[in-house]
């Protein structure tokens, strides 16, 4: 097996592991077959905008073997790639017992400091003359003779500071040290595409965002206020959809913004004022259905949930406003520490509410009907005001 010298030499990472989200095994052969295309196509897409060139893609069942320069660099910006349940940065060698000893305790000598535990595993597809507990034992043996006494390391296989894992594929080995954390869910475009409501509150970004982790991509729309809001409000939604769409590298990076001032100011002119905050959602819902119709999406997603001003009730008044698709609403389930979880993990810091300077009604009016409410909006131009609006509708490119 050769000397127990310390090795010298340093090495960097030349691959990523991919291993694949528990839902997709679940999946059809077919379906899995499809789901995994398109999470080594939104990969690619990954490394390219951010210029870590992809020389060599192994598929193996349940994995992908990545070669790429500054591979550990590269899985932080992969691991967004939804369908991932994790990763790891790897060197790669052959599975030549020898070869992975040598190069497992290169790594280790890397990586162990002054009383580190370590534990070794080994996961082996193929046929081999040896097992996985020849590797764990020759690996472990191989760094205690040449980092033992030096670091005073010790064997731990419950809690060890530092796994050195081996995956053996036929005739290659990857050895990694760390496991990073994917999102799980549904490759983005598994699904068809969705209007994503969004604005300046955090809601609409995670709602948006929970639809993306179960494969549709989002076309965020933003009904800009002004002059019922100052630059800040659009200015942290532009924000919000720029972090949305880091998620989804590869797919159109727009936000569609929509001249919605005008509109407010002629509901809040002929309409009752506790009405005034559904007839505007109403409103915004038949816009982004026209929305809909033009981009071929299958529905339209926001970030209300059940709390004040709107209960379960107020939500069903503002649904029937969408006659030909769906309206999505992912929180409804999560509460405000929840949703501000989500938004710290996405990349957006929860932050003091910006509201609408003051025009429209938070009083709450018990059961509101839904006759009032047609009533109120038969004052209203509602196939001009969609019309104008449409015409209005501005791309932003990010």
């Amino acid at each position: 097996m050769g000397d127990a010298k310390t090795p010298s030499q340093t090495v960097d990472f030349d691959s990523i592991i991919v291993r694949f989200g528990g839902e997709i095994w679940t999946k059809k052969a077919w379906t899995r077959h499809q789901y995994e295309r398109l999470i080594l196509q939104n990969i690619k897409q990954v490394m390219k905008f951010n210029n870590f060139p992809v020389s060599k893609v192994i598929r193996t069942y349940g994995r992908l073997f990545v070669k790429a320069e500054k591979a550990e660099e590269a899985s932080q910006k992969v691991a967004k790639v939804f369908g991932i349940s994790s990763l790891s940065p790897a060197l790669e060698t052959s599975s030549r017992l020898e070869d992975i000893v040598e190069k497992s305790s290169l790594l280790a000598n890397q990586k162990i400091r002054n009383g580190n535990t370590f534990a070794v595993k080994c996961r082996r597809v193929g046929s081999h003359p040896y097992g996985s507990r020849d590797v764990c034992s020759l690996v472990g043996h191989r760094i205690l003779e040449n980092l033992g006494e030096k670091y005073g390391l010790k064997v731990d296989l419950k809690r060890p500071d530092i796994t050195f894992g081996i995956d053996i594929r036929d005739e290659k080995a990857f050895i990694f040290d760390k496991v990073v954390e994917g999102q799980g869910g549904l490759p983005l475009g598994a699904q068809p595409r969705l209007i994503g409501l969004l604005n300046s509150e955090i809601n609409s970004a995670v709602a948006c965002w929970l639809v993306m982790k179960r494969g549709c991509p989002i076309i965020p729309l933003y009904f800009d206020n002004m002059p019922y809001t100052d630059e800040k409000v659009t200015e942290r939604a532009i924000d919000h959809a720029t972090t949305l769409l880091d998620w989804a590298i590869g797919f159109p990076r727009r936000l569609y913004i929509i001249s919605n001032g005008q509109n407010l100011k002629e509901i809040v002119r002929k309409s009752p004022n506790y009405l005034t905050r559904l007839l505007c959602k109403r409103m915004m819902y038949k816009i982004a259905e026209k929305a809909a119709e033009m981009f071929r999406a299958e529905g339209i997603v926001t970030g209300e949930t059940v709390e004040t001003p709107e209960t379960l009730h107020d939500l069903n008044l503002l649904s029937q406003a969408a006659r030909q698709y769906p309206i999505h609403r992912p929180l409804l389930g999560f509460d405000k520490q929840e949703i501000e979880g989500l938004a710290t993990k996405i990349g957006i810091s929860p932050q003091v509410e910006l509201k609408v300077c003051g025009v429209i009604s938070t009083k709450p009016k018990t059961l509101t009907k839904l006759q009032g409410i047609i009533e109120a909006e038969k004052k209203l131009n509602i196939e001009e005001i969609i019309d104008q609006s449409m015409k209005s509708l501005k791309i932003m490119s990010l």
